[in-house]
Order: structure tokens, then sequence, then C-alpha cells
């Protein structure tokens, strides 16, 4: 395996299909004047480096934990496959790359990047200490809808907060279906998340809670963003996609686990662009 593509295990650059088409449901929604290439390239940077930094800063924060987890043990670094060294070069590369993009692309957007990468590389600490945990996480994810929607237009509406709220609670929903694979390991090492604090039962319940308020959320942004009737064909599917994901999880298979997390809400991001994108244009 290259170097290359160990980078690209650590930081689990599949799993970019999940915020990359909500920052371009953001851009999309925000442009007035047409696509421009320059601002879809810029965007599409600054998110994959954004989540490069996240995700790789995430690994090194979490080194001790993943080192003696057994579902973790074998990532990039606990493995020695990549140097503690390389990963923080790589972490301070991304920054880098994420700074110089935002400023290219407006002057608002470079203005709040400093908020955006404060969220992107502190939300691994939460778990140290409270089980919303989950929810730092989907307002961090939430970050890119609103950084597209400002790359696009220069400023923030009322629809694409909405929007927002929705990936804030999607995330967080689906991160404690995902969070119940540690339960055991969390509670024996002192982390903290819903799993631990409420129980698998609890967990559940929470978790099917997020996401209908998470379905609340993309309907009146929807309705807001004015967008025409066809576009609620593609909420419910959606919904449906939210119903099969909490059919499939197992909380004593990992596999089914990991089945909903990554098929499930990848076939919602890329739904929800393709909706966003015919009432945007097509409706």
């Amino acid at each position: 395996m290259s170097s290359f593509e160990k980078f690209l295990n650590m930081i689990k650059f599949e799993h970019t299909v999940f915020a990359l088409p909500f920052a371009y449901i953001g851009m999309f929604m925000g442009f007035e004047r047409g696509f421009s290439i320059k601002v879809f390239l810029l965007v599409t940077v600054v998110m994959a480096s954004a989540r490069s930094a996240a995700m790789a800063l995430n690994r090194i924060i979490d080194l001790k934990y993943d080192a003696i987890n057994e579902r973790t043990k074998n990532r990039e670094l606990p493995a020695g496959k990549i140097s503690l060294k390389e990963a923080y070069v790589f972490t301070l590369l991304s920054i880098v790359i994420f700074e110089v993009a935002t400023y290219f692309i407006n002057d608002f957007a470079f203005e709040l990047s400093p908020i955006a990468l404060f969220f992107v590389l502190t939300y691994s600490y939460t778990k140290r200490f409270t089980s919303l945990c989950h929810l730092y996480l989907g307002f961090t994810d939430a970050i890119a809808p609103l950084g597209g929607y400002v790359a696009a237009s220069g400023n923030l509406s009322l629809p694409i907060w909405l929007l927002a709220g929705f990936v804030s609670f999607w995330i967080a929903g689906f991160d404690i279906l995902y969070a119940l694979q540690d339960r055991e390991f969390d509670k024996n090492v002192g982390l903290h998340s819903i799993p631990v604090s409420f129980g698998i039962k609890g967990a559940l319940v929470l978790a099917k809670l997020f996401h209908m308020i998470a379905f609340l959320f993309l309907i009146f942004s929807m309705k807001l963003f004015n967008l025409p009737p066809v576009v609620y064909v593609g909420a419910i599917v959606v919904a449906i996609l939210l119903i099969i994901e909490h059919k499939l999880v197992d909380p004593n298979d990992p596999k089914k686990i990991n089945l909903a997390f990554f098929n499930m809400n990848s076939y919602i991001s890329i739904v929800l662009l393709i909706t966003f994108l015919i009432g945007k244009y097509y409706g």
C-alpha cells in the first residue's frame, strides 16, 4: 500500500460523501448569478482539506484509546503504518490549504474560517466530558452547507440555517448509532456518549428522535427556499432511508451498524443533492 493510500485510509476519505454533497447544496442554493466553476473548485478544496484536518487530528487525539480498542487498534497510527510526526504534518498542511482556499473565495468566508476551524479541530475532545458530543459533531458537519452558501452568496439566510439544522441532527442521530459499537469500551475508559449515559435502548430512542427533528428541519428548509412540490418526493425517500437505517441497526452486530452508517447515509446525501438541484433548476 502506498503512503498516499495510507493517508486516505487514515482519514476515511470515502466518508467525505456524507458532508460534501451538503456543501454543494449550500453552494447551489446560494448562487444568484449562475454557476461559478471557481467557487465550485474552491468549495471542493475547502471541504476536502477541512475534513482531512479534522480526521487526522481526531486520529492523533484518540491515539491512546485507539491503540487499546480491539475495533480500532489496526488503524494507521496505532499500527505504526503512519508516524505521529507524519500525521501532524498532514494536519498542518490541510489547515494551510483550508485557509488559503477560503481566502480566495470571498472576504466573509475568510472571516468565518477561524470559527469553522475551531469546531473542526475541537470536536474530538468533547467525548471526554459530555454525552452531547454527538450534537457537537453534528453542528461541525453542518458547517458544510453554511460554508457552501457563504461561498456562493457572501451571506447567510434562514433557509440555509434550517438545512444546517437537518445536518446537525441527522449526523448526531447516526453518530449515536455508530457509538453503540464502543459502548462498553467507552464506559470502561471514561469516555462519554449517549449509549454510555442512556444505555442501548435509550440511545436507540434518542437516535430516532434526533432523526425526526432532522426531518422537520429538512421540510422547513425546503419550504423557506420556496422549492417546488417535487422536492418533497426526495424528502419522503430520505424518511424511508432513515427508517431502513434504524431497522438495519443491530447493537450486537457491528457489520450491520457499519452498513447502516455508510450505505444509508451515503444514499441520503446523494438523494438530497439531486433533490435540491431539481428543485432549484428544474422545478
